[in-house]
């Protein structure tokens, strides 16, 4: 590895201390008054965190090994703390050149993933079911909080359509956020295995549609002028409470300017599906918003193919061998049920190096000059 430029120890600095003036800032009492400015401080300190804390380890490493090498001229005893310095060394530069490299700007939000019925009738309905379970115990695993926003169920307990909102506690780091860890999520899901309906046990292939969008903050990510609304009530259908095909409770919003349409039924009021229903516009504005502002992000949301059509596909569930595969990275894995019951870090894990590796590859040097 080799030592740091003037670039990147000038880029250092900026962060060291803009992370010490947010510190000061998260001290006064009077950031609180305002909810939506202590969100962004404090999720820009959690982000500036780990950087600050690697280059203040890194600096101490280095001033030891200068040292221990001092030492080692009069004192052959140092030479070898000298060479495991130098490793810890090399090792704390690669930490600081990852967390510098380009990263997603939503990378800490919260998120609004919707799961979708496709092709494959009521299978395709049944392994939606099933996938939303898979977020919901993956999201219990790590202890974030999840609300079911709307959802249309379909025979045999199955789902449609399903969205959810995911959301982490506290104010985690980028790389811990709801985001980075699901926004490659998003695509077509493809399952194979003998439906609960085939009386013959054949094989059949069937798929759900998967969209993940970070949850936009009500005022500063986007902002909606009530005139470009549509919305229309109707009545809820399906199963649910009293209210249930009794009151015009059930809200479709459409934003006119884009032509994004929203609808919500499963709270009782209106009023309820309303906010609901806009806090699920918010979200697909911000993405849309992303995709026109920067290039990238709009080669990467594209990867959430938005049919649902087997031909394209991220990943393929195979129930008769208990594999799973991710299309994307040639991840593969005979853990399937495990992975059902929440276990997704390993293929989360192997879609985030892919990522960072493309990252670190791309415009690293171009992050420190900034």
């Amino acid at each position: 590895m080799t030592a740091q430029s003037d670039g990147q120890r000038g880029r250092l600095g900026e962060l060291v201390a803009e992370y010490h003036e947010l510190e000061r800032t998260m001290s006064d009492p009077g950031l609180h008054t305002d909810p939506g400015r202590a969100k962004r401080v404090g999720r820009r300190y959690a982000e500036l965190a780990p950087i600050v804390r690697v280059a203040g380890e890194l600096a101490a490493v280095q001033d030891d090994r200068a040292a221990a090498e001092e030492l080692a001229a009069e004192d052959h005893a140092f030479a070898a703390e000298a060479e495991d310095l130098a490793r810890r060394e090399e090792s704390l530069q690669t930490e600081l050149l990852e967390l510098l490299a380009p990263r997603d700007p939503d990378d800490a939000k919260d998120v609004i993933l919707e799961v979708k019925a496709g092709e494959g009738g009521a299978e395709s309905a049944l392994f939606a079911g099933d996938l939303l379970r898979m977020y919901l115990r993956y999201a219990e695993i790590r202890g974030w909080k999840t609300e079911i926003l709307d959802a249309a169920e379909s025979d045999l307990h199955g789902y449609t359509s399903v969205t959810v909102a995911i959301k982490a506690p506290g104010t985690p780091t980028p790389a811990e956020g709801v985001w980075a860890r699901l926004k490659f999520e998003g695509g077509v899901h493809r399952v194979q295995r003998v439906p609960v309906t085939e009386s013959q046990g054949r094989i059949h292939t069937s798929a759900a549609g998967v969209f993940v969008a970070p949850e936009a903050d009500d005022t500063t990510d986007v902002e909606i002028n009530s005139n470009d609304l549509r919305i229309d009530v109707y009545r809820s259908s399906g199963p649910g409470g009293q209210s249930v095909n009794t009151t015009d409770s059930a809200v479709r919003i459409t934003h006119l300017p884009t032509g994004i349409v929203v609808s919500c039924q499963n709270e009782k009021s209106q009023i309820q599906n309303r906010e609901q229903a806009m806090r699920i516009l918010r979200s697909r504005l911000l993405v849309a918003a992303r995709e026109a502002a920067d290039a990238a992000a709009a080669d990467a949301r594209r990867s959430q193919v938005r049919t649902v059509d087997r031909s394209e596909r991220v990943r393929t569930y195979n129930f008769p061998e208990n594999r799973i595969a991710d299309h994307r990275v040639g991840y593969k894995a005979y853990n399937l049920d495990q992975v059902l019951d929440g276990d997704l870090d390993a293929v989360l894990d192997a879609l985030a190096a892919a990522d960072r590796a493309a990252r670190l590859a791309g415009d690293v040097d171009g992050v420190v000059r900034r």
